[in-house]
C-alpha cells in the first residue's frame, strides 16, 4: 500500500497532453512534437493527438503512434474545435496544449505539474522560442514574436491576464466551469486568415466565472515553435497583424473592450515604445536594420489597429441587421 501523505508533502498532477494536427504536410512535425512529448522527465498521463476532419492523416497516424490515442475532431472543423475534442477525451487532472509544429524542453510538462501546487492557479503557460527555418530576419522585431506563434519580449513571468495557446495547460475542471474554446474564433485552416484569440477569450471567460482564478506565465516550461520560410517574409507579417485585429474584434466582443484590451494597451504604449526607441538607437549606433525594426514594429501596429476597426465595424453592422 502507498504511504499516507505528510502535511505539506506535494502532490503532483496527473496531465493529459493534447496535440492537434490537420495536414500531412506537417507529417515530421507532429512526429517530432509527439517524440518531444514521449522524452518528458515527468511521464504524460496520456497523450491524445487530434485529427481535424482528414481521415486519410488520423488512419496513418494512429498506425505509427501505437502508445498515443489518436481521434478525429468530433467539433466544428478548426483548432478551437480540436482542442475541445481533446480536452473531451482527456482524464488527467491537468490538460496541456502543444502545437504540431513545436517541440517541448524535457521540463516542459513537470514545470506545468509544480504550477498548480496553488490551488487558485487555473492555468500555466510557457515560452516559447522561434525556430527559424533559416535565420531570424533582421528587421523582425522580438516585440512582434507572437506575430509567429513565440512569446514576445516584455511578457513577464509570473501572474498574467491570459494564457498563449501553442504552450498552455488548464486544469481540467476548468473546462467544466467555463465551457470549452469559443470556434468562432480563431484558425480554422491554412488557407484561411490567420486568426487567433481563442485562448485569449477562453481565460478572460474563466476568471469571470471563477473569480479568483489565476493564470501564470513560467519561462521555465520551454517549447521551440517551428518558423517556415513563408513566415518570414514581411507580407505574412502584415497579414498576421491584420488577422490579430481581427481576432480583438471578436474576443471584444464576446467579453468586452475593458477586459479584451486590457494587456494590448500597456503593450502598444509601453513595449512597443520602448521597441521603437530601441531600433532607432541601434539605428545611431551603426545597425540600419534598427531602422527597419522600428519601421515594422509601426507598420504591425497600424495593421492590428486597421484589423480591429474593420472587425469592430463588421460587428457592429451585423448586430444592426440583426
Amino acid at each position: 500500500m502507498p504511504s499516507a501523505l505528510n502535511e505539506g508533502d506535494v502532490v503532483t498532477p496527473s496531465v493529459s497532453v493534447v496535440i492537434c494536427a490537420y495536414t500531412e504536410q506537417r507529417w515530421d512535425d507532429v512526429l517530432a512534437a509527439v517524440a518531444s512529448v514521449q522524452a518528458q522527465s515527468l511521464d504524460p498521463h496520456e497523450l491524445i493527438v487530434v485529427i481535424d476532419h482528414n481521415a486519410d492523416l488520423h488512419a496513418r497516424l494512429a498506425r505509427a503512434l501505437p502508445d498515443a490515442i489518436v481521434i478525429e475532431n468530433q467539433e466544428a472543423r478548426g483548432l478551437s474545435g480540436g482542442k475541445n475534442t481533446g480536452v473531451a477525451a482527456a482524464t488527467g487532472e491537468v490538460v496541456a496544449f502543444l502545437d504540431d509544429d513545436a517541440v517541448a524542453g524535457p521540463e516542459w510538462l513537470r514545470t506545468f505539474a509544480e504550477g498548480y501546487a496553488d490551488p487558485e492557479v487555473f492555468g500555466v503557460g510557457g515560452l516559447t522560442l522561434p525556430w527559424w527555418a533559416t535565420e531570424r530576419p533582421r528587421w523582425f522585431p522580438e516585440e512582434f514574436d507572437w506575430v509567429v506563434g513565440c512569446t514576445f519580449t516584455g511578457r513577464d513571468p509570473g501572474r498574467v491576464r491570459n494564457l498563449l495557446g501553442g504552450n498552455a495547460s488548464f486544469r481540467r475542471v476548468a473546462f467544466a466551469l467555463a465551457g470549452g474554446f469559443p470556434t468562432h474564433i480563431g484558425r480554422t485552416s491554412a488557407r484561411e486568415r490567420p486568426l487567433g484569440c481563442e485562448e485569449t477569450e477562453f481565460c478572460i471567460r474563466l476568471a469571470t466565472r471563477r473569480p479568483g482564478a489565476r493564470f501564470v506565465y513560467d519561462p521555465r516550461a520551454v517549447i521551440w515553435h517551428r518558423v517556415p520560410v513563408a513566415r518570414q517574409e514581411f507580407r505574412y507579417f502584415r497579414s498576421r497583424c491584420y488577422a490579430e485585429g481581427l481576432s480583438k474584434a471578436l474576443v471584444t466582443r464576446s467579453v468586452g473592450v475593458a477586459n479584451g484590451l486590457s494587456v494590448e494597451r500597456r503593450y502598444a504604449t509601453a513595449i512597443l515604445g520602448r521597441g521603437v526607441a530601441r531600433g532607432m538607437l541601434a539605428a545611431w549606433r551603426g545597425d540600419p536594420a534598427g531602422l527597419r525594426r522600428s519601421g515594422a514594429i509601426t507598420a504591425g501596429l497600424l495593421s492590428t489597429t486597421t484589423g480591429y476597426a474593420v472587425g469592430t465595424f463588421r460587428g457592429l453592422t451585423a448586430g444592426t441587421s440583426r
